[in-house]
C-alpha cells in the first residue's frame, strides 16, 4: 500500500500591519511572525518588506503574496 507524503504547503500570504512612524517614515510588523522593518518612503518600505520576508523564510516555505494592511489613526477634537 502506498502512503502519500504530506508536504507542508507554504502559507498563501503573509500580512503586515503598516503605520506611520512617530519619527517619520513607516513601520511594518508581520502578523503571526517575528518580522519588523521600517523605511522612509512607501516605495522603500515595499522593498524592505520583500527583503525581510526573503530573509525570514526558506524558498520552500515562503508565502506567495505579501499583503500590506495600512493602519492610520485620526484624532478629532470632541
Amino acid at each position: 500500500m502506498k502512503t502519500k507524503q504530506n508536504k507542508k504547503q507554504p502559507p498563501a500570504e503573509i500580512i503586515f500591519s503598516v503605520e506611520e512612524s512617530p519619527e517619520g517614515g513607516f513601520e511594518a510588523h508581520a502578523l503571526g511572525h517575528s518580522i519588523f522593518t521600517q523605511a522612509d518612503t512607501v516605495e522603500e518600505l515595499r522593498a524592505m518588506v520583500q527583503d525581510a520576508v526573503r530573509c525570514h523564510f526558506d524558498d520552500a516555505d515562503r508565502p506567495r503574496v505579501i499583503r500590506l494592511h495600512w493602519v492610520k489613526d485620526e484624532v478629532l477634537p470632541a
